[in-house]
């Protein structure tokens, strides 16, 4: 319950668009949020976007305008999609699930991670 299976990601000119889907193993139910975090070489893992189950989103400022994180909450989906790709996106993109698990509480899982080049 709770893995994380990203797929989406590659190589892109700058301006150009990506899709980045994240689908989560397993029954979640109840107030949960997902989302994408994104890790550039050199640099500490940082927030991108993410969504809550009632619908509402956060956003980090470098990509407010170009992103849309959206998701299905019956199938345990989260897609971000990427327009105007800088050179600066460029990194490793992690979905990120935090739920309440039977048992255990709040608990936040990882995917594997997906890279994203975009070249000038």
């Amino acid at each position: 319950q709770g893995q994380l299976v990203e797929s989406g990601g590659g190589l892109v000119q700058a301006g150009g668009s990506l899709t980045l889907d994240c689908a989560a193993s397993g029954k979640i139910s109840g107030d949960n949020t997902m989302g994408w975090y994104r890790q550039a070489p050199g640099k500490q893992r940082e927030l991108v976007a993410t969504i809550s189950r009632p619908g509402s989103t956060n956003y980090a400022d470098p990509v407010k305008g170009r992103f849309t994180v959206s998701r299905d909450s019956a199938k345990n989906t989260v897609t971000l999609q990427m327009n105007n790709l800088k050179p600066e996106d460029t990194g490793d993109y992690y979905c990120y699930l935090k739920y309440i698990r039977p048992r255990y509480g709040w608990t936040t899982t990882w995917g594997p991670g997906t890279q994203v080049t975009v070249s000038l």
